[in-house]
């Protein structure tokens, strides 16, 4: 062998063993970083200081930065992701629920800690002490500013996109931002690879047309369920591809709708599922959104749709999502309300209910912190005079408690007095305070924002997240 020849087969061999080097390190600090956020979630549930749904995390990427892309490579099956503005929490666990009742391992992050280090906590609770994953399937809800980057470490089975709707706009930036981000980040993934989406948004339904991937998309098929009129608290009335004003036929929530383009002619895309052949147990027409988007992902995985059925009639409420407790022999129900589409759309689920006589006392807490957004300008976008013309009472809390007490004064009308304002700056007398005035035969609906929902589950059930 000559000279040259035996300088290449050196070189070869040297990369090899550089190669399984790299790979030999890569494994062992990923299993010192599962090892150690093991020990750390077991510290901070025996001292019953939360959930341990972020901090393990964030300590195994302080040990093993690509443990990411390492445990999303041992998902046995598929990853499948949920993006959105509202409900990728309740649509997660609804999926799981029906993954599982197949026989298949999900490793879920049920807390919706939905960044970075809550992915990566949520896939070493299904990892043994070496760091090896046991899951058939991977759902994570994924916030809508970090898809890109999770892209970049995993190539899903499925993508969801829920809605997009303001949301913390100091973190996020306008609808269209985050939709042409989401399509420069999902452009290099497989033609396999697929997406689905709601096509009664517009801006999802436009980002769908321009994709290469597989594109299925869900939405409603139900006209007596149109609002009377499009709500203030509306985001994409404008045609995503032209920029001339929609044609709606009607709108059920925000800016979804069925709708058309005068100028373009850009339109919903057709539906996937007849929406209204599917069942509903949770209250309120976005939940109606969930159930649709959940399984039609379960459809395209082949699941029969008797089986899908069956689940969605026994599902349960996510944590703080239309959650039901009864504490103190009172009965409560909690709504996250974040933004102003969503608080819209819990308002007009307790409305509902107390015209037919069952929720005369509410309980809303408005907090500004990151979670939240620190700007609470929103509130004065929600229809908070659909909360108070019912009258009853209203309990007031949260880090903002008198922004949200003045908003709601100017909700009443000259001279209206049969709604009773309480402010309360203290959450735990707050809540004491709204549970005595609910009557036995009610129910409390609390309208809480992020951070004050999980205060407010730590308060009920004597559990905080960290």
């Amino acid at each position: 062998m000559n000279d040259s020849n035996s300088d290449r087969v050196r070189l070869a061999q040297s990369k090899i063993q550089n190669g399984m080097s790299t790979s030999m390190i890569n494994q062992l600090r990923l299993s010192l970083s599962v090892s150690t956020a093991k020990i750390v979630t077991s510290l901070v549930r025996l001292l019953r200081l939360g959930a341990a749904s972020v901090l393990p995390g964030s300590i195994a990427l302080r040990i093993q930065p690509q443990a990411l892309p390492l445990l999303f490579s041992q998902v046995r099956r598929g990853v499948i992701l949920i993006v959105g503005t509202n409900g990728k929490t309740t649509t997660s666990l609804l999926l799981r629920t029906i993954l599982e009742r197949q026989g298949w391992r999900v490793a879920h992050n049920a807390t919706g800690a939905n960044l970075i280090n809550g992915l990566v906590t949520a896939l070493i609770d299904h990892t043994n002490l070496m760091g090896q994953l046991d899951a058939d399937y991977a759902i994570l809800e994924v916030d809508e500013n970090v898809l890109p980057l999770v892209l970049k470490n995993c190539q899903p089975q499925f993508i969801l996109g829920l809605n997009l709707f303001r949301d913390q706009l100091d973190r996020y930036g306008e609808v269209d931002t985050i939709s042409q981000r989401w399509q420069k980040a999902i452009a290099p993934l497989p033609p396999d690879t697929t997406i689905i989406l709601n096509a009664d948004d517009p801006t999802l339904c436009y980002l769908g047309q321009q994709l290469s991937q597989k594109v299925r998309f869900f939405g409603l098929t139900e006209p007596n369920s149109y609002l009377e009129e499009i709500p203030h608290a509306v985001d994409s009335i404008y045609c995503p591809s032209c920029g001339h004003p929609l044609d709606y036929q009607g709108v059920y929530l925000s800016h979804l709708g069925d709708y058309t383009c005068p100028k373009c002619g850009f339109s919903k895309s057709p539906l996937a599922v007849n929406s209204q052949e599917w069942p509903q147990i949770l209250i309120g027409i976005y939940n109606k959104y969930n159930t649709l988007a959940a399984g039609l992902v379960a459809q395209e995985m082949g699941i029969d749709t008797a089986t899908i059925y069956d689940t969605v009639k026994n599902f349960r409420a996510a944590f703080g999502r239309a959650e039901e407790l009864d504490v103190g022999g009172k009965h409560i129900r909690i709504l996250l309300s974040k933004n102003p589409v969503g608080m819209n759309e819990t308002i007009r689920a307790v409305h509902d209910i107390q015209k037919a006589g069952g929720a005369s006392t509410k309980l809303v807490v408005l907090n500004d912190r990151t979670p939240d957004g620190t700007d609470v300008s929103w509130i004065w976008d929600v229809d908070t005079e659909k909360l108070v013309e019912l009258g009853g009472t209203i309990v007031i809390s949260g880090d903002r408690v008198y922004d949200m007490a003045l908003r709601l004064r100017y909700s009443q009308s000259e001279g209206e007095n049969n709604c009773k304002l309480i402010i309360k700056e203290d959450l735990q007398e707050a809540i004491k305070t709204a549970l005595e005035q609910t009557p036995a035969d009610e129910t409390l609906h609390i309208l809480p924002t992020y951070s004050a929902m999980l205060e407010v589950r730590g308060l009920l059930t004597g559990r905080q997240i960290l």
